[in-house]
C-alpha cells in the first residue's frame, strides 16, 4: 500500500504542478494581447491533459490486464516524469512564439495519457492485496494520493515563491518545481521496482483465464458496458466535478476573482487540505462498515446544495470590499456586437478581441465586475448614472475605483479562519465522494477486465467531465458576467449523479474479488 501510494502521489504531483500554476502560465506561453484570453487558454491547456486520459485508460488498461499491474504503472510513471521535467525546460512564447503553446499542449497530452493508466492500476493492485473487510480502508490511501500530489505541488511553489523575489520567480523560479520532479521520478521508480505482481492476477494468469481482448470485453459486451456507464454517471461524474472544483477552481477563484495574493491563497488551501485529507481514510473505513453507495451519493447531494453558498462565503470573507461593491453596482454593456459576442466559443478561440465590447468584457471579468448586456446601436457602457461611449479602459477603471471597486484584496480585511473553514468544507465533501470510490470501482468489475474497467470508468468521468470543470466555469463567468454562474456545471453533474446512482448503482462492499 505504501509503495503504490507514494509512487502515485509523485505522479499526481507531476500532473498537478501545471494546474497549480495555470493562471500564472497565461502570460508565459500564450500571446499577451488579452489577459482573459490568455487565462482561458492556460486553463484549456490544463484541460488538454484530461483529453487523452480515457485513451490512456484504454491503452494501459488493456496492457495491465494482459501483462500485469506492476509493469504497466512503471511505464506510466516514466512517461509522466519525463513530460513534467520537459515543461520546466520549455522556452516561453516570447522566445519561440507559437511553438511554446504547441509543445506545452503536447507535453500535457502525454501527462494525460500516463495518468489515464496510473490510478486504475494502483487502486486495482492494492485492492487485490486487501481482504474483503478492509478494502475500502486500504484503497482510500490511494484516493489520498491525488490530494497529496496537489498539496506537494502547493508546498513546492510556496517555498519557491517565498525564497526569491516575484521577478525572479516569474523569470526562472517557476521552472524549479518541474525540473525538480526528476528526483521524485527516480525515487518512485526505485520503489515501484521493489513490488511484486498482484496475487489475484498471478493466480488468474497461472490458470490461463486472462482476457484475450479486455477492451473489447469492457466496451463490446452489453453487461460490462452497462456497468461502465452506470459507474461513470452514477458515481464518477459527481466525484470528478466536486474534486476539481473544490481543489482547483477554488484556487483560481481566490487568486483571479478575489485578487488574493497567491501565497496567501496557497496557504489557505494548504491548511484546508491538511485538515480535510484524513477524511478520505475515514470514509473509506466507514464504507467497509455500512456500504459505499450511500456515502458517495450523500456527498454528491450535499455538494450540489452547498457549493454555490460556499463560494459566496469565500468572496464575503476573502474580499469583503469586492462583495460589497458587487452587491451595489452592475455595469450595463450596450451594443449589437455585445449581443453577438456572448458565446463561450468566442471567448476561447478569438484571442485578438478587437471589438470594444470584447475588450470591456475581458476587463470587467478580470476584475470580477458584474455586467449585463442589452441590445442597442453602437457600443456604450453605463455604471450607475455615468455613461461612456466606446471603451476607454483608464476612464472606466477610475470610475469603478471611485465607486468602491478594490483592484486587490486587502489582507487585513480577510477572515483567515473562515476562509480555511470554507476550503475545508469543499475538500471534506470531496473526501466523502472519493474516499470509498476506488474500492467500489474495483468491486464492480471481474478480475480479467478489472484494470481496464476501473481505468475507463474513472478516466472518462474525470478526464472529460471533471477535468474541464475549471475551464467551463471560468468561460461561463466571462460569457455571463456572473462569477458564480460557472459553478452550475458542478451543481448539475453532482445532482444528476446523486439521482442516477440512487436508482442504478448497486452496493458492492460485500463483494469478493
Amino acid at each position: 500500500m505504501l509503495a503504490a501510494a507514494l509512487g502515485t502521489v509523485f505522479e499526481w504531483y507531476d500532473f498537478f504542478i501545471y494546474g497549480t500554476l495555470a493562471a500564472f502560465f497565461g502570460a508565459l506561453f500564450f500571446p499577451p494581447s488579452n489577459e482573459t484570453a490568455a487565462f482561458l487558454a492556460s486553463l484549456a491547456t490544463f484541460g488538454a491533459g484530461f483529453v487523452l486520459r480515457p485513451f490512456g485508460a484504454l491503452f494501459f488498461g488493456r496492457l495491465g490486464d494482459l501483462v500485469g499491474r506492476k509493469v504497466t504503472f512503471l511505464i506510466t510513471m516514466l512517461i509522466m516524469g519525463v513530460a513534467t521535467a520537459a515543461v520546466g525546460l520549455l522556452p516561453t512564447f516570447a522566445q519561440i512564439g507559437w511553438w511554446a503553446p504547441i509543445i506545452l499542449v503536447t507535453l500535457r497530452l502525454l501527462q494525460g495519457l500516463a495518468v489515464g493508466g496510473e490510478f486504475g492500476g494502483a487502486v486495482t493492485y492494492v485492492a487485490e492485496h486487501a481482504g474483503s473487510g478492509r478494502r475500502g480502508f486500504i484503497t482510500s490511501w490511494i484516493q489520498i494520493t491525488a490530494t497529496g500530489g496537489l498539496l506537494l505541488s502547493l508546498l513546492a511553489i510556496l517555498i519557491c515563491r517565498n525564497s526569491m523575489s516575484p521577478e525572479a520567480f516569474a523569470s526562472w523560479g517557476w521552472r524549479i518545481p518541474f525540473v525538480g520532479s526528476i528526483g521524485l521520478l527516480l525515487l518512485s521508480l526505485y520503489i515501484r521496482l521493489k513490488l511484486h505482481e498482484s496475487p489475484v492476477f498471478k493466480q488468474m494468469q497461472s490458470e490461463g483465464r486472462t482476457s484475450k481482448n479486455p477492451i473489447k470485453e469492457v466496451l463490446g459486451e452489453k453487461r460490462n458496458l452497462k456497468t461502465v456507464l452506470i459507474a461513470i454517471f452514477g458515481a464518477v461524474a459527481g466525484q470528478a466535478v466536486i474534486w476539481y472544483t473544490g481543489h482547483f477552481y477554488s484556487l483560481y477563484f481566490m487568486t483571479n476573482t478575489l485578487k488574493l495574493d497567491p501565497s496567501t491563497a496557497y496557504i489557505y488551501l494548504t491548511i484546508g487540505l491538511v485538515l480535510a485529507t484524513p477524511f478520505f481514510v475515514v470514509f473509506g473505513w466507514l464504507s467497509d462498515c455500512i456500504g459505499r453507495k450511500w456515502i458517495i451519493l450523500t456527498g454528491c447531494a450535499l455538494s450540489a446544495i452547498l457549493f454555490i453558498p460556499i463560494f459566496n462565503g469565500l468572496m464575503i470573507y476573502g474580499n469583503p470590499r469586492l462583495a460589497a461593491f458587487r452587491a451595489n453596482h452592475t455595469v450595463a454593456l450596450q451594443g449589437a456586437d455585445c449581443v453577438a459576442d456572448q458565446s463561450i466559443v468566442t471567448q476561447l478561440f478569438s484571442p485578438a478581441k478587437t471589438t470594444p465590447c470584447s475588450k470591456a468584457k475581458s476587463f470587467l471579468s478580470a476584475n470580477a465586475v458584474p455586467y449585463t448586456v442589452v441590445p442597442g446601436d453602437g457600443f456604450g457602457l453605463r455604471l450607475g448614472d455615468r455613461s461612456f461611449t466606446g471603451f476607454d479602459e483608464p476612464a472606466v477603471k477610475v470610475a469603478l475605483v471611485e465607486a468602491g471597486l478594490p483592484l486587490k484584496a486587502d489582507p487585513a480585511q480577510a477572515n483567515a479562519p473562515m476562509m480555511v473553514a470554507l476550503l475545508f468544507a469543499l475538500v471534506f465533501l470531496a473526501t466523502m465522494v472519493y474516499g470509498p470510490l476506488g474500492a467500489m470501482l474495483v468491486e464492480l468489475f471481474p478480475t480479467q477486465i478489472r484494470y481496464s474497467g476501473v481505468s475507463v470508468a474513472l478516466q472518462f468521468g474525470n478526464g472529460w467531465i471533471g477535468g474541464f470543470a475549471p475551464l467551463v466555469a471560468a468561460s461561463v463567468v466571462v460569457s455571463t458576467g456572473d462569477v458564480f454562474a460557472g459553478l452550475w456545471y458542478t451543481v448539475i453533474f453532482a445532482a444528476s449523479t446523486a439521482v442516477i446512482g440512487a436508482v442504478l448503482l448497486r452496493e458492492t462492499h460485500t463483494s469478493r474479488l
